[in-house]
This record gives C-alpha cells, structure tokens and sequence, in this order.
C-alpha cells in the first residue's frame, strides 16, 4: 500500500469569511481505509466535497493517481467522478423511487446503460452482496436506518469506484447496527479492492479498522499516520479526543 491513490496539497475553502480549509496535506494509499476524525464543524465533510469536485477548493491542488483533479475543466472533471463513490450521511435515497430503482439511478444517469436485463443483474449483485436480496421492490420508508445505509452503500458502489467516501455511516444507529455497517466498509476494502474513506465520530471503531488516521483542526491535519503513530501524537487536543473518546467506551 504505498502508492497514493489521492493526494491532497495546500487546500484551501472558504464561505464568505468563514475559513473551513486551511491549507490540508492529507496522501490517501490506494486499497487502504483512511478515518478522518476530529471535532464537529472543523471542515471534514467539506474536504471530502472539495476532493471530489462537489465543490471547488479556493486554493490548493488534489490528485487522483496522476490526475490533478483541480487543473481539470469541469466536463473531464465530471467524467472521472465516476470513479468516487459517495455514501452520504443519511444515504440521501429517493423515497418516491423504490430500492431497485435507486441503485440503479447511476447506472442510467451517469453511466447511461439502456439495458434492462444488465441492469436488473447488476441491481440484484449488489443487493444480494449487501445480504438484502428480497428488497428491490420496496420503498425507502419501509426500510430501517441501517437497512437504508446499506443500500445507499449498494448505490455507491454499483458502479465498482476505485474511492468510497463515506460520510458519518453509522450516525442514528445502534451500536449492533453500527458495526454492522463497519463490518461492511471493511468488506467493501477488502472483497472488492475499494478504497475507503470515512469520516466518523467513532473513533475505537476508526483506530479499528483503519489504515490511517488523520485528525482534522480547525481546517488543518494535525495528526496523521497508523492508529498506533496517531494514538502517540504529542499534540495535547489529540492526545485529549482519544482519550476521551475512549474513556466513554470503558463506561
């Protein structure tokens, strides 16, 4: 794992006066998982935008591979999206449309596929890899929270990424349904050869199945490395998060 899959340089982004993003360094090795924890509202979700061109950085360079994102023209940059996949934080399903027909919006939308038996297959792959097989008729109201992360998970990856960024996955669960959901970024990791980005506010669940950690504040990364060489980091708030976080879990 020591080829880069993203880089980030220098990324700057603000809304008006409010600085989000100052100036973040962050390598992302290919087929590893990669936590980025910290406190709320220091600019995660909008790294994670800013990365994928959802919204554009004021400042600074990205890379996929050897492609720099960010000197991209928005047609091209459209086109290589195609290998991110975003799980959002409330799986962001179209309830008027039913399961099967939401995980195959990609399919029709961004890869433009017209037929219908391949489509059904690969809807009926990723259903069945998510272990819901019997769902694709139903509505998103009728489904649970977690059976709903799951297949905003499924929709993400219909279309195989090479990067999944997931977005707080287990915000609303339960700690059985939660690991439930980290059991499967780590299958997503490991069976299909993803890489896998996540932010979460759990961290023993992140110094557990990650690669990495990079700890974001105030905009900047100021703690990056292995959960081992993170959970030995100097610097006072991190070293404080960590144990806080973790003292609550011996509660």
């Amino acid at each position: 794992m020591d080829k880069p899959i993203v880089r980030v340089a220098d990324l700057y982004k603000a809304f008006g006066p409010n600085e989000v993003l100052k100036g973040v360094n962050l390598e992302i090795q290919e087929k590893s998982i990669c936590a980025i924890i910290g406190q709320s509202g220091t600019g995660k979700s909008v790294l994670f935008k800013s990365i994928i061109g959802m919204l554009t950085p004021d400042k600074g360079r990205v890379w996929f591979k050897d492609t720099e994102l960010t000197a991209l023209p928005k047609a091209e940059l459209m086109d290589i999206r195609k290998y991110f996949g975003y799980s959002f934080q409330n799986a962001a399903l179209f309830d008027s449309m039913t399961v099967g027909e939401n995980i195959e919006f990609p399919l029709r939308e961004v890869l433009h596929m017209k037929n219908k038996k391949e489509i059904k297959k690969k809807v009926t792959e990723m259903l069945e890899w998510i272990e819901l097989p019997d769902i694709a008729s139903k509505r998103p109201d009728e489904l649970s929270g977690g059976m709903r992360k799951r297949v905003g998970v499924a929709r993400s990856l219909v279309m195989r990424p090479e990067v999944l960024f997931f977005d707080e996955p287990t915000t609303g669960l339960d700690p059985v349904l939660s690991e439930t959901i980290y059991n499967l970024v780590v299958r997503v990791n490991k069976e299909l050869s993803i890489t896998c980005v996540l932010i979460t506010h759990d961290i023993p669940a992140a110094f557990r199945i990650s690669d990495k950690i990079a700890f974001l504040d105030q905009g900047c990364i100021i703690a990056d490395g292995t959960p081992g060489e993170v959970a030995q980091s100097d610097h006072a708030l991190v070293k404080d998060f960590i144990r806080l976080s973790f003292s609550e879990l011996a509660v």
